[in-house]
């Protein structure tokens, strides 16, 4: 039976080194497709033979899925390649399929699985939101009639439309309460009526060009009860539900499309000039290359937390999960706009050995899913930090170690047990349990790169979770007003940055304490972990100590060690093709 590196590892390899000109899976092919608004068939023909996606269903119904670090892992090979490879071809299945995993019933968990491990593609068409935008804003209604429900609507922009069997719709149900005004219903699209079922024109997108938006029209189309997930009105909460699984991957595909970003202006800085000399012997070149990979760090630090929480802290995991899709996306879209810099004119590459890098920032705002889902990470993230601030913060206990440990085992995953608002924040206590590690005699912080500064840094981290819990604490609890203005989104904001100090720490005390097998001596080594808390309290606006420089030496000569000997800029340092 083969192992997740195995499988991660065999994905890669069977993709091919992606700057081989003559890889027809390689950079030029991936960049002319997209031109085209077209899937390159040699990619998808990689990911039929490797059957991802048995990766979406869980093992109970015989697929793979069983640990959600590692479907976070397996995603990075295809997205490093195409975003719209990736979410076209499989994520989107995943993300139709969650209400399935999370609240359907045996046969609706079958036809799902059948679906998908037959080939198939499942779509899913989510209800309008009011912070949404046009390109989502239109939906369907269902209402009860005797023998089931009449499905009518219709939504212009579904990802796969045309190409998906299985149909995940989010319906207005008509004379709803507030609250229950939306159903869920899976459906098979070969058992409908053809004349009931219309394919609309696609969508063309700025980002993920290659992905088919498409639109889909359904007149008057009975539906047998069975086909509701849940109970009718349950839409809402499911939607809220599958988030909590969806965050947590959001991560992943930022940083692994971000990898790719870095991997080619590291390799462009790093080319000699006639001179003999390069860009790397400019201090802004070497900053913004040092702060590109500890930025993918962090971010994978989170990703680590939010998916291993899943699993090991089901009750307190929501407030993790947004904070990764919130932080990841915006963490690599600053760290391109610094990077176009370094690549100047480059920047604007369509194709060539540089057009990767445009293409990758191109798509960035369609994988992370923009503004408004932005927006809906902090507002998920609100509500709990008046109880956090009450009853969790300087109180709870740490979480267990397994959390920050990369590949440590897991307890099975239950997609039942994850709740929308979390009875406590262990992550939170992790940072107040480091500083006083750190402040202690003999402390790991003693040793090595950075000791003091690492106190120094952490210690600010913690004040600031202090001056939070002063503001949350004033704030009644259930008061909406209070939560929904500009300061509460920017308190929200800081949050999640205090939230990245935490995990950073965790995984990096992990790393010390109890090594995996062939661990990468860097991770253990503070220089890294100094230099993040660096920029996190710096983005606080917080006082700082003097700037780590070692540290982010180091870290920069890790980047470039890992572009030359082709390892991933994440916390696995995994092998690339």
């Amino acid at each position: 039976m083969t192992t997740a590196e195995d499988r991660i590892d065999a994905l890669e390899k069977a993709f091919g080194p992606l700057d081989d000109p003559a890889n027809p899976r390689g950079t030029a092919a991936l960049l002319a497709a997209d031109e085209k608004g077209e899937v390159l068939p040699a990619a998808e023909q990689v990911l039929d033979a490797f059957d991802l996606n048995a990766e979406f269903v869980p093992v109970e119904v015989g697929g793979r899925l069983d640990r959600m670090d590692v479907l976070g892992r397996i995603l990075r090979p295809v997205f490093r390649r195409d975003a719209s490879l990736g979410f076209g071809y499989g994520l989107n299945c995943f993300f139709a399929t969650t209400p399935v995993w999370t609240a359907g019933d045996a046969g609706q968990r079958g036809l799902a699985a059948r679906l998908l491990l037959g080939g198939r593609r499942v779509a899913v068409a989510r209800h309008e939101v009011a912070h949404g935008n046009d390109f989502v804003r239109d939906e369907f209604t269902a209402r009860t009639v005797p023998g089931g429900l009449v499905l009518d609507g219709s939504k212009s922009a579904i990802a796969n439309a045309s190409r998906a069997t299985g149909l995940v719709i989010f319906a207005r149900t008509e004379g709803a309460a507030r609250g229950r005004s939306h159903t869920v219903l899976l459906l098979d699209r070969d058992e409908l009526p053809p004349d009931r079922v219309e394919d609309l024109a696609r969508r063309t997108t700025t980002g993920m060009r290659s992905t088919e938006f498409g639109g889909l029209r359904i007149t008057d189309c009975l539906v047998p009860g069975s086909a509701v997930i849940g109970s009718v009105g349950d839409g809402y909460e499911l939607s809220l539900r599958s988030s909590l699984l969806i965050r947590g991957l959001i991560p992943s595909i930022v940083l692994a499309g971000a990898d790719t970003a870095l991997r080619t202006v590291a390799r462009f800085a790093a080319r000699p000039r006639e001179d003999g000399r390069s860009s790397l012997d400019v201090q802004h070149v070497r900053d913004v290359l040092t702060g590109g990979f500890l930025d993918l760090l962090v971010i994978d630090c989170l990703a680590l937390v939010a998916t291993r929480a899943l699993h090991l802290l089901p009750r307190q995991m929501s407030a993790y999960a947004a904070a990764a899709a919130y932080l990841a996306p915006k963490l690599v879209t600053e760290s391109m706009d610094e990077m176009s810099s370094v690549l100047g004119e480059e920047t604007f590459a369509q194709d060539g050995a540089y057009g990767m890098f445009q293409k990758q920032r191109r798509d960035l705002p369609v994988t992370s899913l923009g503004h408004a889902g932005s927006a809906g990470r902090q507002v998920s993230i609100l509500p709990q930090l008046p109880y956090f601030a009450r009853h969790a913060w300087f109180a709870d206990p740490e979480p267990p170690p397994e959390l920050f440990r990369p590949y440590g085992p897991l307890p099975p995953l239950d997609l039942s047990q994850p709740v929308l608002l979390g009875d406590g924040d262990p992550l939170s206590a992790s940072l107040v349990a480091s500083t006083d590690l750190l402040e202690a005699a003999g402390g790991p912080g003693d040793e090595g790169e950075g000791g003091p500064t690492l106190r120094f840094l952490a210690r600010a981290l913690t004040g600031e979770l202090v001056d939070l819990k002063k503001a949350f604490e004033k704030v009644p609890q259930g008061d909406r007003e209070a939560l929904s203005n500009p300061y509460s989104f920017g308190l929200a904001d800081r949050y999640t940055l205090v939230l990245a100090g935490a995990a950073a720490l965790g995984v990096w005390r992990e790393q010390r304490r109890a090594p995996a097998p062939g661990a990468d001596a860097f991770l253990a080594s503070p220089a890294w972990v100094t230099a993040v808390l660096y920029r996190l309290v710096r983005r606080l606006g917080l006082p700082l100590p003097d700037r780590p420089a070692d540290c982010e030496r180091l870290a920069l000569d890790e980047a470039m060690a890992r572009l030359h000997n082709r390892r991933s800029y994440d916390l696995y340092s995994s092998p690339l093709a």
